[in-house]
C-alpha cells in the first residue's frame, strides 16, 4: 500500500513539474527570447521523461503499447513479404518476355512494328467513318504490345473482316441527331455502308459532340425526295455519292434562283424590277389590242351598224359625218385625222416597253463595274488568299450582267408582239377608211360629170 501511494504521489509530483514547466515557458519566452529554443527542449524532455515514468509505473499501459508496436512491426514485415514476392513475380515475368523476344528475334519484332502501325493508321482513318456508327468495333492499338502473340493477329484479322463487310451493308438504327435548330432527339437513322447517312430526307454528318450527327446545312430537293422514299420503304433505289459527299456537298451549296436574285445587290432588284414593270406593261397593251382586235372583226362582218367600242366604228362614223365635203381633198384630209387620232390607243405602251429593253443590259453592264470595284477592293485589302472574300463581288458582277440580260430579251419580244398587233389593227383600219372613201367619190362622180356638161350647155347658148 504503501509502495503504491509512494508511486501516485512520484506521478503527481512529476505531472506539477511538467505543469510548472509549460506555465513557465511563455513567461520565459516573454522575459527573454533567446532562451525560448532551449526551453521548449527541454519541456519536451521533461513530457517525455513524465510519459516515460508513467509508463514504468504502469505495468498494463507499458504491455499494450508493447503489443501494439509488435502487431505494427509483424504488419510491416507481412506487407514487405509480399512486396519482396510481387517484385520477385515481376523479375519473373520479365525475364521470361526478355527469352520469349530473344527467341522470336528480329523478324517478329519487325512484324508487331508493323501490325502496330497499321493498326493505328486503321483506327486513324476510320474514327469518322460511318461504319462505326452501330457497326463492330475498331481493332485495338498495339503500340504498348511488347511481344508479338496469336491473338493480335487474330484481332486485327477478325476486325478487318467485319468491317469489310459492314462497308456492303444498309443499317436502320436510332440515333442522336442534332437539327437546324440546335436541338438534339433520337431519329431513325439509316447508313449506308461507309458512304453516306441520312435521316428524314436530310443528309447527316457527324456532329461536334461525341456520338451525336447533325445535319448537313442543305441537302438537294431531288436527293431529299429519293432518300425520303427509300427510308419509308417505297423506293428501291438510293441517291449515292462515291466521292465520299463531295458532290452532294456541292450541290448543296448551289445556290438556288431566289439567291442568285439576291446575289445581284441593288443593281439587280433596280434591273428586275424594271423588267416587271415593262411586262406588266406589255401584257397589258397586249390583251387591249386582242380585245380591239376581236371588236373589229366583229365591225367588218357588219359595216352597217357602226359602234363607237372600236377604232375602225369611230373612224367610219367620222367619216359619214363629213361625206358631204365637197372637195375630195378636204375629205381624204379629214379622214386621215380620223385615222391618225386612233393611232396613239393602238401604240399605247411601246416607246417604254423599247426604253426598258435598251435600258436594262446598260443596268447590268452597272452592276459588273460595281461588283469588280468590290471585287478589287476586297483584294486591296485581304489580298488574293482566300477566294471567299471576292466571291461576292464577282457574283454580283456575274448576275447583274445575267439580269440584265434576262430583262431586256423578253421586253423585246414583247415589244415586237405589240409593234405587229397594232400595225395589223392601223393597216385595218386604214384599208377600210380608203375603202369607204373610193366608194364616196365613185358615187359622187356621175352627178359631178352631169353637172359639167350642163354648165358646158348653157355656155355655149
Amino acid at each position: 500500500m504503501t509502495t503504491v501511494t509512494s508511486a501516485a504521489g512520484r506521478m503527481i509530483a512529476t505531472a506539477l513539474t511538467a505543469l510548472l514547466l509549460v506555465t513557465a515557458l511563455p513567461v520565459a519566452a516573454q522575459e527573454d527570447p533567446l532562451t525560448t529554443l532551449r526551453a521548449e527542449r527541454e519541456a519536451a524532455e521533461a513530457r517525455d521523461a513524465a510519459r516515460l515514468a508513467a509508463l514504468v509505473e504502469d505495468r498494463e499501459a507499458l504491455e499494450s503499447a508493447l503489443n501494439e508496436a509488435r502487431q505494427v512491426h509483424a504488419a510491416a514485415e507481412a506487407r514487405g513479404a509480399e512486396l519482396e514476392s510481387r517484385q520477385a513475380e515481376l523479375q519473373a515475368r520479365d525475364s521470361a518476355l526478355d527469352e520469349r523476344q530473344a527467341e522470336q528475334g528480329g523478324d517478329l519484332a519487325a512484324v508487331l512494328d508493323v501490325l502496330a502501325r497499321h493498326s493505328g493508321e486503321l483506327r486513324d482513318s476510320l474514327g469518322q467513318s460511318w461504319i462505326t456508327l452501330g457497326g463492330p468495333d475498331l481493332p485495338p492499338r498495339l503500340d504498348d504490345a511488347e511481344v508479338l502473340r496469336p491473338e493480335h493477329l487474330e484481332t486485327l484479322g477478325d476486325a478487318l473482316m467485319a468491317l469489310t463487310a459492314e462497308t456492303g451493308r444498309i443499317r436502320a438504327l436510332e440515333a442522336p441527331v442534332a437539327g437546324s435548330n440546335g436541338e438534339i432527339r433520337p431519329r431513325e437513322v439509316v447508313r449506308l455502308g461507309d458512304l453516306a447517312a441520312f435521316s428524314g430526307g436530310e443528309l447527316l454528318q457527324r456532329g461536334a459532340e461525341e456520338g451525336v450527327l447533325s445535319t448537313l446545312a442543305r441537302t438537294p430537293d431531288e436527293v431529299s425526295e429519293h432518300l425520303s422514299a427509300f427510308q419509308a420503304g417505297n423506293a428501291e433505289t438510293v441517291v449515292l455519292d462515291p466521292t465520299g459527299g463531295d458532290v452532294l456537298a456541292a450541290l448543296g451549296q448551289r445556290p438556288s434562283l431566289v439567291e442568285r436574285f439576291h446575289q445581284g445587290g441593288a443593281v439587280g432588284y433596280v434591273v428586275v424590277g424594271l423588267g416587271a414593270f415593262g411586262l406588266l406593261v406589255a401584257l397589258a397593251q397586249y390583251a387591249y389590242l386582242l380585245r380591239v382586235s376581236l371588236v373589229v372583226r366583229r365591225q367588218r362582218r357588219d359595216l352597217a351598224d357602226l359602234r363607237q367600242d372600236n377604232p375602225l366604228g369611230r373612224v367610219l362614223l367620222r367619216f359619214r359625218a363629213l361625206s358631204d365635203e365637197p372637195v375630195p381633198e378636204a375629205l381624204e384630209a379629214r379622214l386621215d385625222e380620223a385615222v391618225l387620232a386612233e393611232m396613239p390607243r393602238l401604240e399605247r405602251g411601246q416607246p417604254l416597253v423599247k426604253l426598258l429593253a435598251a435600258v436594262s443590259p446598260l443596268l447590268g453592264l452597272l452592276g459588273t463595274v460595281t461588283g469588280m470595284i468590290v471585287t478589287f477592293q476586297a483584294i486591296t485589302v485581304f489580298g488574293t488568299g482566300d477566294p471567299q472574300l471576292m466571291a461576292g463581288g464577282i457574283s454580283q458582277a456575274l448576275v447583274t450582267t445575267v439580269l440584265g440580260l434576262v430583262t431586256a430579251v423578253p421586253l423585246l419580244f414583247a415589244h415586237t408582239a405589240l409593234t405587229g398587233r397594232s400595225r395589223q389593227l392601223a393597216g385595218i383600219v386604214e384599208g377600210q377608211a380608203s375603202a369607204a372613201l373610193a366608194e364616196t367619190l365613185e358615187h359622187r362622180q356621175p352627178s359631178s360629170v352631169a353637172s359639167r356638161n350642163k354648165r358646158r350647155a348653157d355656155a355655149l347658148a
